[in-house]
């Protein structure tokens, strides 16, 4: 087997996280907190929570669930849903809907709900319950850094949305949007040119603070507001930043995340007998590349190693978008249906770019720790800028939708909440403020007894 070096790494890492095509699929990945029915306020007995999962029968090595669906376990006891990718917006939510019905009733039997909040509201212990050596080493290697890492592993939920990264139909052309440019799609404006990955890639990091703002759903941290309306977001920007950042924003995404790749710290090694997975403190891959050949990683540990970087938008062959909270209920559908509409319709593509354009500047600097990004975790809707820019997505994806029959009642969804927060310079997490401390959080999430 040929060894792997730097530049081999490289082009094995742009060739296979931007996979090219015509965009047209939709994915989501939802995130859940797990809460006892009855008496939210204490954790779970994961007793219950194992049987709830064996209920469903899951052969242990493809869990997916009647409707395509995979389900995994998260270290805190958190449980994800990943749909299978979908043709378009109202095939993927009428799959995961569909699942996650058959999800809430074998919890539902146990007793348990599917919470959805962006971080644990209340004040509970954090451990970290898969005691796996993936997780075991990833506790000890971001407990070097503070206590971020266990509060992200333990307390936090997102909805993470997955879109086609995109063509390639403009090669050698700068898509890094920054404004202006005719509409040939000679600069990525064209129609053609917001399908292509670089115009994708730049509108997914321009419209990250916007999705944090706007669907900001965790100020409450162990039973307490923190000064923040997206927590999560807050605790993302405080932990590793070679795997938390998002990597070069100006030239080829390609590049730029290869480099990324080899620069970010190694979170762990994996190892065939018993020791840990504990990774040597400061060792990034391509330092890992240089060491004398026995020793270096093998393609799998590159593979493995991809599977541990975190940054806002993640290419793993299309564009997962993971800065959005998780939402109650359903809630869900709503981040869905606006990303999914702005990415797949060119005009709408286009008309985002305009909304976003006061946010230029301050998305310029890579989040999650831009000002931008600061901006939209501390104040939310309140935030006059953000909120203008997420008004003119709404009603962009709004437009986009009302061609699409199918849709029809997902841009009824969008409607409604557009005008129940951005309009009104809210999000959900002002809903959870706003009620009072001894109702927190809100009622809906929990089923009565």
């Amino acid at each position: 087997m040929t060894p792997l070096t730097q530049s081999s790494a490289e082009a094995y890492v742009a060739s296979t996280c931007f996979k090219i095509g015509p965009p047209g699929r939709v994915g989501v990945e939802l995130e859940w907190l797990v809460h006892d029915s009855c008496h939210p306020h204490t954790a779970p007995d994961p007793d219950r929570v194992d049987a709830a999962l064996d209920s469903l029968r899951l052969p242990p090595d493809l869990p997916l669930l009647p409707h395509g669906s995979r389900l995994t376990r998260e270290p805190g006891g958190q449980v994800e849903l990943s749909s299978p990718a979908a043709d378009d917006l109202a095939g993927c939510v009428q799959l995961a809907r569909l699942d996650l019905a058959a999800l809430r009733t074998a919890f539902a039997a146990q007793g348990l709900t599917l919470a959805g909040y962006g971080t644990e509201p209340h004040a509970r212990e954090r451990e970290v319950t898969l005691r796996q050596p993936r997780y075991l080493a990833m506790e000890e290697f971001f407990g070097r850094a503070g206590p971020w890492g266990k509060i992200m592993m333990c307390t936090t939920a997102s909805t993470q949305v997955c879109l086609d990264a995109g063509t390639d139909d403009y090669a050698g052309t700068d898509h890094t949007a920054q404004g202006g440019g005719g509409s040939d799609g000679s600069d990525g404006t064209g129609p053609a040119g917001r399908l292509g990955f670089r115009a994708r890639w730049a509108l997914a990091h321009r419209l990250g603070p916007v999705l944090v703002a706007a669907f900001a759903n965790s100020p409450l941290l162990d039973g307490r507001p923190t000064g923040y309306r997206s927590t999560r977001q807050a605790v993302w920007s405080r932990m590793d930043p070679s795997r938390t950042l998002a990597p070069a924003l100006d030239g080829d995404p390609r590049t730029a995340w290869a480099r990324y790749v080899l620069d970010a710290a190694v979170l762990c090694v994996r190892r065939s007998d018993d020791r840990p997975w504990n990774a040597p403190a400061g060792l990034t891959f391509r330092a890992w590349l240089d060491r004398p050949e026995p020793e270096r990683p093998t393609l799998a540990d590159l593979e493995y190693h991809l599977t541990t970087l975190f940054p806002p938008v993640r290419p793993r062959g299309y564009l997962e978008l993971r800065m959005i909270d998780a939402q109650p209920g359903d809630g869900w559908v709503v981040p869905a249906a606006l990303t999914a509409a702005l990415f797949a319709d060119p005009k709408a593509a286009d008309a985002a770019f305009e909304a976003l354009e006061p946010l230029a500047a301050a998305t310029a600097e890579p989040g999650p720790r831009g000002p931008a990004w600061t901006r939209a975790a501390t104040r939310g809707m309140d935030d006059p800028v953000l909120r203008q820019a997420a008004l003119g997505c709404f009603a962009a994806a709004e437009s986009a939708l009302a061609d699409q029959p199918a849709a029809a009642k997902l841009r009824t969804a969008l409607a409604e909440f557009a005008d129940r927060y951005p309009t009104r310079g809210r999000c959900p997490a002002d809903d959870l403020l706003e009620a009072p401390a001894a109702r927190r959080p809100a009622p809906e999430e929990d089923a009565p007894c």
